[in-house]
This record gives C-alpha cells, structure tokens and sequence, in this order.
C-alpha cells in the first residue's frame, strides 16, 4: 500500500500521513497538490511532500479525496525551501505553505444539501415551506444555501434545513471547487457558411433590407476583413466591441445570432496586457562607469555567488540590472528581481517592460488572486522567465534561476512580520541561491551594516559606483537650525523660512519639490492645553492619530476609530488641539502657503487601491502635480527629473528611537530621500534637513554622503555590545489580555532558556515601546547567539521545546508566543 506525507495549510508541527487509493498511484508526484479530509469536516489543499509505503503509528491514515494537478503546482526545489524555512525560522511548513501558496490555488468548500435517496416519504410530514424547497430539489438535484433561500423567497433557511436533517429528509455535503478562475472573453464571428467570397457577397446584399443589421455586419468586417483574409474570420473579434457600441442595436445583434449568421464563442485569455514577443531587444547604453561596475559583477560572478552593488542614488544601477538581466536570458535561466514596495514597481515596471515585454510577469499583493494565479503558472510552465515582485515573489515555483536581483536590500520591508513564517526575502534569496546554484546581486545605495560587513570580510564580491549617471551632480544637503530660526521668529507652523523661500524658488523656476515626512494623518494626537490629556486607543498602548479628511481618530495598530472629542473628557475644557504633524497636515499647509502650487500625497491612505500608487507617480511624472508630499513610500528608488528641492520634516525623530539599528536607519531615510533631488543633467539638486540639533554627528555623514564613516562607528558599536553581525538575535513575544499572566509567562520561559543558556544570552522579559495592541499585553524576551563555537539548530531545538512546555501549562495555556528569528 502506498501512502503519502503531505503539508497542511495549517500550523501543526509535523506532516500529515494520508494512504492512496489505487486509481491515483499514477497521478502522484511530489509537489502536486491533492485535497485531503482533515477532522470531522474539513477538507484542505495540502501538497505532497514525500511518496513511501510506511502507514503512520498513532492514527490511521485516510485515504486521499482527490489530485488536483497533472503537472505539480509546486517544484521539488519549493517543498525543500518550505522545509528550510520552518527549521529556520521556527514554525510549523504548513504556515509557510499558507504564505507561500497563492490563494487562488487552494480549494474552497461550498456546503449543499439534496434529497436523501431513501425517504419513505408516506411517514413524513412536511410544512408548506418544506414542502416547497423539496420541490425545487427534485428540479435541481442539488442547491447551496443561497439557492435554497431565492427558492423559497426567505433570508433565513438555516431552521428550514435544520428541520429537514432532523427528519432525515436531506443531507448536507461539500461541494469542493478551485478558486482560480481563468478570465473568459466572449467573441463572435461569421459562420462557416458564409466564409466563401459567393456567400459573403450574397449576405452583403441581404442584409441591405436590414440597416440594424448590416451595421453589426459592416462593425464586423471592419474589425475582421474577412474580403481580403478570410482565415481572421477563425478569431473572430471581442464581442464587447460590438455590444458597448452605442450607435449599434443590440438586439440587431441578437437577431445575427439566432438566424446562424453569427456564431459565440468563448475563449480563455490573460488577465495582463499582451505585449509583442518577437520585439528586437535593444540592450541599454552604460556609460563608462556602469560599463565597468557590470564587467567587475561578472567577474565576481565567476569565483563568488553574491555580490553587493553599493551605487550612490541616481548612479544608473537599473541600466546595470537590465544589461544582467538580458545576458541571464539569453542564455536561458530564469531571473528574479526583488523590490522593496508596491511603491517602486509602478515606475520601473513601464520601464523593464518597453525592453522586455510579455517575457517579464509581475507579482505583488495588489493583485487579485488570480491575477497571481497566473503569474504563479507562467512561471511553472515556462512561459515566464523573468518576474519583478516583492518579497512573496521568492515563493514562486522557479526551477531553473540563474539571477536574484534585491534592489534596495537595506529596506525593512523585505522583513515579513505577521504572521509565521517571519522570515526575510534577502536573506531567503541567499538560501534560494545555494538550492538553486544562481547567483545573487545585492544592491543599494546605503546597504544594511551586516550585508556591507560581509562585503567587507569577502563573503561577498563588492562593487562600488559612486558617481551619478548622466553628468547628474549629487545634491546639495544643507541643514536647517530650527532652534536659530525659532529665536529669530522666522518659523511659520512647521516650516522655516530656509525652506519656504527654497520652495517658492523652485515653482518659480517651474520645477517640482519632494516633502518628506514618515508620519501619515493630520497630526500625530491631539490633547487639551490645560490638563495634557491625550486621546489614547482602548485596545493598544498608543495616543490616536488625527485624521482630518474624514474628521476621525484612528489607532493605525488595530484600526479602532472614534470622532474627535468636542471638550476634555477629564477636565471638561474646550481647549483640545492637534500636536505635531502629519502627511495631512503638510498638504494643508501647503495650500495655505503656496494656493496655486498643484499637490499630491503619497501615504497609506491614499494608495489603498489597486492603482492608486501608479496613477500618483504617473501625475508627477507627467509634472500635473509640483508638490508631492509623503512617507517613506517616496523614499525609495523613484525617480523624477524634475525634481529639485527635497525638504525633510522631524529628522530628529528617527534619530532617536531605542533600538540598537536607529542610527543606520535614520541615515539609510535621509540619504534615500535626498537622493530623489536633482537628477537632472548639469542640475544640482537642494536638500533641507530641519533639525533642533545641527551639531548631531549622524546628520553631517548625511550631508557629507559619508556611507563608510557611518558604518565604521556602527560597527565597531555591534561589536562592542555583542549585536548583529556579530552575533545572532531570536526575539520571542508572549501576548494575553491580562497583563500579569502575560509578564509571568515570559518571566517563566526566561528561567527555563536561562537554565542552559546562561544569562549573558538570555535578556529581558521586558516591555516593547508599543506594549499593548489588540487589547493584548507584550512583553519581549531577546536570545543573543554568538556566530562561532554553537551548534545554531540544537539551540533552536531548545527554545522550540521550552515554548511547547510553557504552552502545555494550564496556567498558561491562553497566552500566545511568537518566535521571531533575525528581528529587525
């Protein structure tokens, strides 16, 4: 008897064992996807991971419902990386599957009910409601619970077909069906009949009685000219063209097709514009400098498998990429371009796609689950070679790589958070490198310290392009002394006047300005000038943010919303007013300074939509907008040539934040952020840091571009405290409503790791900045694991143990624990 192992989407720390029905021992492979009972009534997609003859010791094994794919869905290469990823990261496979698998690829059950088929109807009595959904079963064999309710006319039927089970009249079953949804186009065309020139000519003339109708005709044979080929009649033409033309008359239509003229047909299409595949690919022009940054990647490429480019902004590292990128396909491998956000895809994507067209798939979360669908089967079945994503994109089912790409490589948002597995796209595409034997191209203009000490050491080949492309001069940053222009009265709400006179400079001149301010909503909280009373979120430990537009507070952990208070709740004064400054509140400044300056904002709130991001970056581009004003999302990679002032609001806040990466972070923002000015040939951009502390050292390493000297005083600071890369960080979080339970449980769990650890490895429990979200207590416990000299899986093996024995204790069974691996 043949069995199999398979993952569940499910978080259960091992594989399931399922046996396998005769009929399907030739349908098997590993990777396939198969839907398998699970419990009482589930059903779920699992992937096979593993075929033997080996029955399971503690329970036995239910056979397979049914195999889903010829060809599997899922590569070899995939299951091993799942594999790896739940040992790493400490979780369960079955959580990296949920991740990994796009929706649209699992199954989903609908319930139905139909007649029992041995009723002994001359014992039963029925209602009249009853009676009446028994009949339109007989008609229909079988209805889902909404058909059974537009039946008999009712919203609620759940007590009918309670009844009905009661009295053993039907049965309730589940109907399993895929998600995926390939898009249907309906066409129409000619019938068979009449593609010969005598009969099209006959037609021609028949229809002139007809004028409704010979204008559907003459519509046709301008989309299809079947006179001079009638071979096109075969595809005949999008029968929307037809219907949404309104001069035309549908029912004309209509009439065609039910005297045979026309015939309808459906047909199968992408969701993604088709582009032309035998387009010529024209290669970029390098300039000297990227020319030689491309031949010294190669050459590494040759003794290294990673490589870091560490170009200033604006050096050209796109023209770098795209010359890799058509050398790796050429030769026939496959390539995977990672970047940080949805944010940066818009621009590059109509860049990459001028030269690569329909070779190029795209994958980010804005799309629909079938739209990802697609992209995931491109991949597998070979017609896509080369995808642009974020960092899901490294699930895709890739079987032959030749080049990772991760531009940006420094960017937090490569860190997936919540939920399991919390893992980390760079780093998964250093794993994905060694499985795949491919080669991997680190890139960024401020790369993270551990990447950049890597380099260093010569684990990685380092490149380095440090003049901007295109004669383009580096920025100009200056900071601006808040306090000076405090004292001298020249400060207007949150803008000095260095900047207000930088800005109307540059509208002047016609030219466009980038606002930067990482805080989105109209100010950060508000609070009443006589008592500091603060609205706070009732679910978590944070003041609520102001959101002017639709007049609200809103707590941007959990979403929680209330209406701004009209007087204090403690002391009942009148006196409540917005602090600080928002996304929100700098554009409506901004209209009060500048009225005839066009603006735009670029944050959370206005990029919810699918295309949003593309239809703001497009208007500025295009230069309908002068001001655009944002959060980090503007930050990253964009690139405007029109550009030539950047003005950056509260640079002292990302200075100090307590955390060991502040520094690095606040220097990796800024540096990012001025890089987007004055890209322009022969024009020197201007860059304004409002600062309170012009004498802080970070800030001057920023104005000076001094990467190398940042990292120096990092480093030798990681070393010193013993924090990456010198060492390696498993932060684990114990959650629960009732803070005392939660402090206790960590405070256990700390003695337990602490027991073989020692205390030098072992810090905390402590309380995070944020400790409180969803109405639920945190508190942090942090492993430090040196580099050398320790087997890393026997201490995981460890810790995974000391969490499963603190979640067996019925005092603290309820309280939640993560483990999060590489925190950042």
């Amino acid at each position: 008897m043949q069995f199999v192992d398979v993952i569940l989407p499910i978080p259960i720390p091992q594989l399931f064992t399922y046996s396998l029905p005769n009929d399907l021992y030739t349908q098997i492979q590993i990777g396939a996807r198969v839907i398998v009972p699970f419990g009482k009534r589930k059903v779920l997609t699992a992937v096979i991971a593993k075929i033997h003859q080996n029955p399971p010791q503690h329970y036995t094994a239910k056979p397979i419902l049914e195999v889903l794919d010829i060809i599997p869905s899922v590569t070899q290469i995939q299951v091993t990386l799942m594999q790896w990823m739940a040992d790493y990261y400490m979780c369960c496979v079955g959580e990296v599957l949920n991740v990994a698998l796009p929706s649209g690829l699992k199954i989903s059950s609908l319930s139905k009910i139909q007649i029992r088929p041995d009723v002994m109807w001359s014992v039963i009595k029925l209602t009249e409601q009853e009676q009446k959904l028994i009949q339109s079963l007989k008609k229909n064999e079988d209805m889902s619970y909404d058909e059974a309710s537009e039946a008999l006319g009712v919203e609620n039927v759940y007590h009918i077909i309670k009844s009905l089970i009661a009295k053993e009249v039907i049965l309730v079953f589940e109907e399993i069906r895929e998600k995926y949804q390939p898009k249907i186009q309906k066409r129409i065309r000619l019938t068979s009949e009449y593609i010969t020139e005598t009969n099209l000519k006959a037609l021609t003339k028949k229809l002139e009685k007809y004028p409704k109708q010979q204008d559907i005709y003459l519509a046709y044979l301008k989309q299809v000219p079947v006179f001079r080929d009638w071979t096109l009649n075969e595809e005949g033409c999008n029968k929307e063209i037809l219907t949404k033309d309104i001069t035309l008359s549908n029912s004309a239509l209509q009439t065609l097709l039910k005297n045979a003229v026309f015939e309808e047909f459906e047909v199968i299409i992408s969701r993604f514009e088709e582009y032309d595949a035998n387009k010529e690919i024209r290669p970029p022009v390098l300039s000297l400098a990227q020319k030689k940054a491309s031949e010294e990647i190669l050459d590494f490429f040759a003794t290294k498998d990673t490589v870091l480019l560490h170009g200033v902004t604006g050096s050209g590292k796109t023209e770098i990429y795209i010359d890799l990128i058509q050398k790796v396909l050429v030769s026939g491998a496959q390539v995977l371009f990672l970047l940080p956000e949805i944010a940066l895809t818009t621009q590059i994507v109509l860049r990459l796609r001028k030269i690569f067209g329909n070779q190029m798939g795209v994958y980010h979360s804005k799309f629909s689950d079938n739209e990802r669908v697609e992209i995931w089967q491109g991949v597998r079945q070979g017609k896509i070679n080369f995808v642009v994503g974020v960092r899901s994109s490294i699930f895709l089912p890739f079987d032959n790589l030749g080049l990772i790409i991760v531009d940006e490589e420094h960017e937090t948002s490569y860190k997936q958070h919540d939920p399991a597995p919390r893992y980390h796209a760079r780093d998964m595409a250093l794993v994905i490198g060694k499985l795949q034997n491919c080669k991997i191209l680190l890139a960024s203009a401020t790369p993270s310290v551990e990447t950049f000490y890597q380099a260093q050491q010569g684990k990685y080949g380092w490149v380095s392009l440090k003049e901007r492309y295109g004669e383009a001069l580096m920025p100009e940053i200056s900071l601006v002394d808040l306090t000076q222009e405090r004292k001298q009265k020249h400060l207007k709400g949150h803008f000095s006047q260095t900047l207000l006179d930088a800005m109307q400079t540059a509208l002047q001149k016609n030219e466009q300005i980038i606002l930067f301010q990482n805080r989105r909503g109209y100010s950060p909280y508000m609070a009443c000038k006589d008592c500091n009373y603060i609205p706070k979120c009732s679910n978590c430990a944070v003041s609520l943010t102001y959101h002017m537009g639709e007049y609200e507070l809103r707590c941007h952990y959990c979403g929680h919303i209330e209406p701004p208070p009209k007087k204090c709740p403690a002391c009942q004064s009148v006196k409540i007013e917005t602090v600080g400054l928002g996304t929100e509140k700098l554009e409506d400044d901004i209209k009060l300074f500048f009225p005839q300056a066009r603006t735009q904002r670029m944050d959370l709130d206005t990029t919810r939509t699918k295309n949003a991001y593309q239809q703001i970056i497009q208007s500025f581009e295009n230069h309908e907008v002068d001001i655009l004003i944002g959060t980090q999302m503007i930050s990253k990679g964009l690139d405007f040539d029109k550009v030539s002032l950047v003005g950056i609001f509260d640079a002292d806040r990302l200075l100090h934040f307590p955390d060991f990466r502040a520094h690095e972070r606040a220097y990796q923002m800024l540096t990012q952020v001025s890089g987007r000015a004055g890209r322009k040939k022969d024009s020197k951009g201007k860059v304004l840091i409002q600062t309170n502390d012009v004498e802080q050292s970070l800030l001057h390493k920023v104005v000076l571009n001094d990467y190398e000297a940042m990292y120096a005083i990092e480093i030798e600071e990681r070393a010193y405290f013993y924090y990456p890369p010198f060492t390696r960080l498993i932060k684990i979080t114990t959650k629960h409503i009732n803070r005392g339970l939660s402090l206790e449980s960590a405070n256990f769990l700390a003695q337990k790791l602490m027991s073989k650890l020692g205390k030098a490895r072992v810090l905390g429990p402590e309380a995070p900045l944020i400790h409180k979200i969803r109405n639920k207590f945190l508190f942090n416990i942090l492993i430090k694991i040196e580099r050398e000299n320790i087997d890393l899986k026997t201490v995981k093996k460890f810790i995974y143990e000391q969490v499963e024995d603190i979640l067996t204790e019925k005092a603290y069974k309820q309280v939640q624990i993560s483990v999060d691996v590489d925190p950042l």
